[in-house]
């Protein structure tokens, strides 16, 4: 081996420092220069994980040698390489048993001879993990060739701290992208404590203060708009997890191709547009809260495949057979009744139970008596800041319209009222006023549920409430529905802002009402 053969092996190695590579590329790309300065049969790099060596990149080997997890003291060779400063040739009568035995590739009788060599490495001082060559021929490798082992391994040791430190400078960069997301949506949502002082809305914080303390699986349920993600959050402040980030995905707004690389992530190439590594939800969440939102909507196979991260805390990034550690509180929340979908054969009920540790139920609005007109205080106050007005404010007559209406959008319409009602009132304006009062007239609301559907000849109000209740907030519902489509000719866009619902979310409630 003369250096200038030594040294045309290495420079790529010493080129690929500086460049961001994915972590697999780069020790592929290392094992692949090893074999071409010695060449051999066989080669592994393996990292130490506490009393286990974990292969991460092998070359020669059979590929299930990447599943292997290799328990140090069953292993006197690894235990031998490990224990000395440099290099290590074993002869080629040495009695210790070879781990590879078995598994060069491309080869089915058991190995009893060979010859094999390797070499720890050491990051910042501290043993790491080992580089192994090994070859079938008992003579391959020459005593000479320790040096250039050992010059390898320098290099090699280099090439991992390298990628080490980019890795951690990409997920730190993640983590800041991250934390920037969660303040950016913090600063929108200053001082969304929950307000009310209703017995509805006190029981539900004593229970998240209760279930808070714990490490329990909390699943959300409540109408659409009643605050669920809200809820979330003040569960997560409530734990001792409140220093580590909560990470939020809303389950219907991905299709189920993309809800399994955003939960777990992805590595390079999994699938056309994956350009690199990327870590999912779970990874982010390390630590902290993952609260997903809308569960009810993941398909039977991504129950699956959360069910089994649920169970053991392991999860794998797409296109790759590496396995990850998480620790993670969960959080679910979903408008749906999750025990009907299990009847009916749309849920998993392993998953539900899984999910349903703990049950929350978020009130609805049209239960929380008095409570709508401190929220309409709260909406009111931030549209007055907003339109830079020196008071915004509610006569009596829009106090008891608020008061008697049945909010099938709950929290999420009362605010979108209030704000569209704000808006139109001063518009209204042909002075700028410095207090701006609004009138039931400037909310448009109905005076009461009975105005918000068709009129019906008499004796009908009776038959649309009888029978049981769920059947009667359907048809209450459908009529609802009917009624706003109407006056908005069936524009469904308009008719879901004044019902204070998503589009998609409307859509979804009208087919399950038969409506589409």
């Amino acid at each position: 081996m003369t250096a200038k053969s030594l040294l045309t092996t290495l420079l790529p190695l010493v080129s690929d420092l500086s460049r961001e590579l994915p972590e697999g590329e780069r020790y592929r790309r290392l094992l692949e220069a090893m074999r071409a300065l010695l060449p051999c049969d066989a080669a592994a790099l393996l990292r130490i994980d506490g009393e286990w060596l974990v292969p991460l990149a092998v070359d020669g080997l059979s590929t299930d040698t990447l599943g292997r997890r290799f328990k140090i003291s069953e292993h006197p060779r690894f235990e031998a390489l490990l224990s000395s400063p440099g290099p290590t040739r074993f002869a080629a009568d040495s009695e210790l048993p070879d781990p590879y035995d078995g598994l060069v590739d491309g080869l089915h009788e058991h190995l009893e001879v060979h010859d094999c060599m390797g070499c720890p490495l050491f990051i910042d001082e501290h043993p790491w993990g080992l580089l192994t060559l090994d070859a079938l021929d008992p003579q391959r490798f020459e005593p000479i060739e320790l040096d250039a082992l050992q010059a390898f391994a320098s290099l090699a040791a280099a090439t991992v701290n390298a990628a080490e430190r980019i890795e951690r400078l990409a997920n730190r960069a993640e983590d800041e992208h991250q934390r920037a997301e969660v303040y950016r949506q913090a600063s929108g949502q200053q001082n969304r404590e929950m307000i009310g002082q209703s017995k509805a809305l006190k029981r539900l914080v004593e229970e998240i203060n209760l279930v808070g303390g714990s490490d329990l699986t909390v699943l959300i349920t409540g109408e659409t708009g009643v605050g669920k993600e809200l809820v979330a959050q003040a569960i997560h402040a409530a734990s001792p997890r409140a220093d580590k980030p909560i990470i939020s995905l809303n389950c219907a707004a991905l299709p189920d191709t993309l809800v399994e690389s955003e939960l777990f992530g992805h590595v390079r190439g999994a699938f056309t547009g994956a350009t690199s590594d990327r870590r999912g939800k779970f990874e982010l969440a390390n630590g902290g809260t993952l609260f997903l939102d809308e569960v009810g909507e993941l398909s039977l196979t991504v129950q699956a495949k959360l069910l089994r991260v649920l169970q053991s805390g392991q999860l794998q990034r797409l296109g790759s057979d590496k396995e990850h550690q998480v620790n993670v509180r969960l959080i679910a929340a979903t408008n749906r009744d999750l025990a009907e979908e299990v009847r009916s054969g749309r849920y998993r009920a392993d998953f539900y139970h899984r999910l349903s540790v703990y049950p929350l139920l978020v009130p609805a609005l049209r239960d929380r008596g008095r409570d709508v007109l401190l929220l309409s205080g709260f909406f009111l106050e931030q549209n007055r800041s907003r339109m830079g007005l020196n008071s915004l404010r509610l006569n009596s007559d829009a106090q008891e319209a608020l008061l008697a209406y049945t909010w099938p959008g709950n929290v999420r319409e009362l605010e979108h009222l209030i704000g569209r009602s704000a808006l139109k009132a001063l518009g209204n304006c042909k002075v700028r006023p410095k207090i701006l009062s609004l009138s039931a007239a400037d909310l448009d609301l109905p005076n009461g549920s009975v105005q918000a559907v068709p009129e019906q000849p008499a004796g009908a109000a009776v038959a649309t409430v009888s029978g049981d209740l769920r059947e009667a907030t359907e048809n209450y519902q459908r009529q609802l529905i009917s009624a706003c489509l109407e006056r908005h000719h069936d524009n469904w866009a308009s008719a879901a802002r004044e019902l204070g619902l998503d589009r998609a979310n409307l859509g979804r409630m009208a087919k399950r009402l038969g409506m589409k």
